[in-house]
């Protein structure tokens, strides 16, 4: 993985708004063999070429939820970071992710409510630079005061 900063904690009395941290990521036929296991979702189009070949995508994706755990990794690792607690997630999925594709996943802190330690952020991943996962996430943000 490729990250923008050092993982660890960042408290909610240091982020401002317009934060962004990013990880780059392939996505191997190992982490669609191991999400499916861990997932329990071993839909053939992750997991069979010639089944997936007839699809609408012409050939096998990563799960969607494979993807989107690319932003959970940013968040938990780097913005916040570390003892950071998700509250809530949207997802759009725009385009299938393939075996071999290099992800780019991004969080932009869009709105903080200092007083109950919420972060709102704005998500995405791309591959080649066209998006194929929008979203917004809120987190409560650890700080030097609780934790």
């Amino acid at each position: 993985m490729l990250d923008n900063l050092p993982r660890g904690t960042i408290c909610i009395e240091d982020i401002e708004i317009g934060m962004t941290r990013y990880l780059r990521k392939v996505v191997t036929d190992e982490d669609i063999e191991m999400f499916a296991q861990i997932s329990t979702d071993r839909n053939p189009v992750h997991l069979d070429d010639d089944y997936a070949r007839d699809t609408i995508f012409e050939g096998r994706i990563a799960h969607g939820m494979l993807t989107a755990g690319l932003i959970s990794a940013v968040i938990g690792e780097q913005l916040p970071g570390h003892g950071t607690v998700y509250l809530g997630q949207s997802l759009k999925f725009l385009a299938p992710v393939r075996p071999g594709d290099m992800v780019y996943a991004e969080v932009k802190v869009t709105d903080i409510e200092f007083s109950k330690r919420r972060v709102k952020m704005d998500c995405h991943c791309a591959v080649d630079g066209k998006k194929v996962l929008v979203g917004e996430a809120t987190v409560l943000a650890p700080s030097r005061k609780f934790d």
